[in-house]
């Protein structure tokens, strides 16, 4: 049962992410029946630690708590992709997790569960912009960039910044069941469980090839989404047989027409879900899907969420007939 919550500081931490594991774990609701946890803020690096706000934070202890700790998270901070860390807390976030305890990561503080060796063999996330840093600098980890947390038992990763209420809930969740999460969501004003994952979330700008032997033809498949083409009609465009197509498409892409096509089609109906208020059959049509259902599919197959659920996200609720 999860009673001693250490959360480990770095120099340069991000006070917002501090500030929602203090809110989850550190807050006393004792008084509402709710669980009550010994709190323990520490300080891998000095006294006194910096903050990229611009104020700096003083824990009154080292990582001495760490050895008794039932949950260990460390919050997300500065220059965390890249730095090194202190020795003596890979060393006792290795020993947490040997005896039993658990590790928890907000956004990039997974670079630190990574020196440790504790990401390795394991599934993962951290901020998707951070995702393919993570795999460079640690490759025996599998990272996930499209979802908000990953919990492997006593190793668990979260996305960027909100995210780390998502992971905070689930953890509550585990521990006290869905009375207990629920109610904390609803004190923090907060869905206890959020729709889709981090995908919906991820930039994806048009991919550029390396060379432009199929460049004309992509342009033309931007352009026109809403058509049906096949390869056959493609490899004409490009006055080249099917297959050395598809091959060239492959080489210059890094995927196939197909997948290349129906990516383009998802970002333009995120596009069109932003920006104007059509109506999702309208949407499906202008983006090549053809009606809801398909743009409903292929939309949460991608994105792990449905097209009004984003709609609801990034544009707020607005009339539809769908």
């Amino acid at each position: 049962m999860l009673k001693n919550v250490a959360v480990v500081l770095l120099d340069g931490v991000h006070p917002f992410e501090l500030g929602v594991l203090c809110e989850v774990f550190g807050l006393d609701r004792s008084a509402d029946g709710m669980p009550c946890y010994n709190f323990t803020v520490v300080s891998a690096e000095g006294p006194t630690l910096s903050t990229h706000a611009g104020f700096t934070i003083s824990p009154s202890v080292g990582l001495e708590p760490l050895e008794e700790a039932d949950l260990i998270a460390v919050p997300t901070g500065d220059a965390f992709v890249m730095r090194d860390y202190p020795p003596g807390l890979l060393a006792a976030l290795q020993r947490a997790v040997e005896r039993g305890a658990r590790v928890l990561s907000v956004c990039s503080g997974a670079f630190v569960l990574g020196a440790a060796g504790l990401l390795d063999g394991r599934r993962c996330t951290t901020h998707w912009r951070h995702s393919d840093m993570l795999t460079e600098r640690f490759p025996l980890a599998v990272v996930d960039p499209d979802v908000l947390y990953v919990d492997t038992g006593s190793v668990i990763t979260s996305a960027g910044t909100a995210a780390a209420i998502d992971a905070c809930l689930h953890i509550i969740r585990e521990e006290h069941g869905p009375k207990v999460a629920n109610y904390i969501a609803r004190r923090m004003v907060v869905p206890p469980h959020r729709d889709g994952g981090q995908a919906q979330y991820i930039e994806r700008p048009l991919p550029r090839t390396r060379c432009d032997t199929v460049g004309e033809v992509l342009g033309w498949m931007e352009r026109h989404l809403d058509r049906e083409m096949t390869v056959e009609q493609l490899a004409a465009r490009a006055h080249m047989s099917p297959r050395t197509f598809a091959r060239r498409f492959q080489q210059e892409t890094g995927t196939t027409p197909y997948r290349w096509l129906l990516r383009q089609r998802v970002l333009l109906s995120q596009e069109l879900l932003e920006q104007t208020e059509e109506t999702i059959d309208a949407i499906a049509n202008r983006s090549g899907f053809g009606n809801a259902a398909a743009l409903r599919h292929h939309f949460l197959r991608t994105l792990g969420t449905t097209p009004n659920a984003y709609r609801r996200t990034f544009q707020g609720p607005v009339p539809d007939t769908v």
